[in-house]
């Protein structure tokens, strides 16, 4: 059980009018139920043999087992569950009800033309749990993401070193509203710190958010590093320490190797930087005399896409 729940995202949903974070999992007959308002999370298991007792106690007239009315369980409480309050299968009226530090989520349906009630009991969850459910997950999120921000970054920094080789070999752009500024990491990083507008109790978990949660709760993302049985404990620190190195020097350091290879290659055999003209076009094939001189540069290439 434990083990589906980590195949299963956590879920924006509202509940009688509270904003709730959901995961839950129902089986043949049994279920597990995980609620946080982001300052508790709570939790209900229940097997077959307490789904029928409880089934019994809320409903007196309930003679049936436990697999004839299951399904029916299912049908109206998925839907509270799953931010599909509005599906027509889940004709149930939802109450939530707090009692100390333990929450109830009442359901009250109908069933074979008589009503069934259903009472998920949900007390607080260990610290394990939450641990392995919500924050390891999402610690290991931000560093997804961290990761895709850097390898961004990166690339940037290439493309525009590709535009200013561009740019020097005579290439102008054909439409002005496209041209752009020069990536700058720091910068970037400074306003857009300075503009983030994320609350600490926001419970957007969007598409998105919830594929990589499940993605990385499911061990699909991330290398898992083998330990070789000839390698010290020390040598594995230092490699863990330069894998997790800042990501700002990380990246700075890419992006000078690059801008210097670049300016490089630019120089040619004169030795010096050439200047680009923002009127200038493509040279043209040197004439006939120069034929000698112009052998020993490199012959220029057209630019294509947005310049010409």
């Amino acid at each position: 059980m434990e083990a589906a729940l980590f195949a299963l995202p956590w879920v924006p949903v509202n509940i009688a009018g509270s904003d709730l974070l959901a995961k839950a999992w129902f089986g043949d007959t049994q279920y597990r139920v995980l609620l946080s308002d982001l300052n508790t999370v709570w939790e209900e298991e229940m097997n077959a043999d307490d789904i029928q007792s409880r089934a019994q106690d809320l409903n007196k007239r309930l003679r049936a087992p436990t697999q004839a009315f299951f399904s029916h369980l299912c049908s109206v409480a998925r839907p509270s569950f799953s931010s599909q309050d509005d599906d027509p299968i889940s004709a149930a009226h939802v109450a939530l009800e707090r009692h100390g530090e333990n929450l109830t989520v009442k359901l009250k349906s109908e069933l074979a033309g008589l009503p069934f009630y259903w009472e998920f009991r949900c007390t607080t969850t260990p610290v394990a749990v939450v641990c392995r459910q919500l924050v390891r997950p999402l610690l290991a999120v931000s560093r997804v993401l961290q990761r895709q921000v850097e390898d961004l970054a990166v690339l940037l920094a290439r493309k525009d070193a590709e535009i200013q080789d561009y740019q020097e070999n005579g290439a102008v752009l054909s439409r002005a509203r496209l041209q752009t500024e020069p990536f700058d990491v720091h910068q970037y990083r400074e306003n857009f710190f300075t503009q983030i507008g994320v609350t600490l109790d926001s419970l957007g978990f969007d598409s998105e958010m919830q594929a990589l949660y499940m993605a990385v709760s499911s061990g699909e993302t991330g290398r898992k590093r083998k330990r070789s049985p000839h390698s010290s404990p020390a040598a594995e620190d230092k490699h863990v320490s330069e894998d997790h190195a800042p990501d700002h020097l990380q990246i700075t350091g890419v992006a000078s190797s690059l801008a210097s290879q670049e300016q490089n290659n630019v120089k040619g055999s004169s030795g010096r930087p050439l200047v680009a003209d923002s009127k200038q076009t493509v040279p043209s094939t040197a004439a006939a005399g120069s034929e000698e001189r112009s052998t020993s540069r490199m012959k220029k290439k057209k630019a294509v896409g947005l310049f010409r």
